[in-house]
């Protein structure tokens, strides 16, 4: 056995699906971290979270070595808590909206009123 389940492994990003994201780590083994073990927060486009080429460090849920797949996470790692610190979950992406929204509303109403 390769790999077991618990290791921290690094794995190539090689393609992505709304799904997940596929890896690469070796010759042989191929992977997949579902978007469920991507971050604990709502994952809107797993693209926010590899580029296609990168190298991303992640941990082994599950090993089928008769198939050569690794089931992957990225949730309790330095590399996935790192995405999530880059990336605006929740009300946060509105937070910084509603300002520009009511400027824009605001400069619309006293453009109609000097009219």
């Amino acid at each position: 056995m390769k790999y077991k389940k618990g290791d921290l492994v690094v794995g190539k990003v090689t393609g992505f699906e709304d799904y997940g994201i596929f890896l690469a780590f070796d010759e042989q083994y191929t992977g997949l971290i579902h978007i469920s073990e991507i971050s604990p927060y709502f994952v809107k486009d797993v693209k926010n979270y590899a580029q296609l080429g990168e190298e991303v460090s992640c941990r082994v849920l599950e090993c089928d070595d008769e198939r050569k797949k690794l089931k992957c996470s990225i949730i309790d790692t330095d590399y996935g808590k790192k995405k999530d610190l880059e990336i605006d979950h929740g009300f946060t992406p509105l937070k910084k909206q509603l300002p520009i929204w009511m400027e824009e509303k605001l400069r619309e109403m006293a453009e109609k009123k000097q009219k």
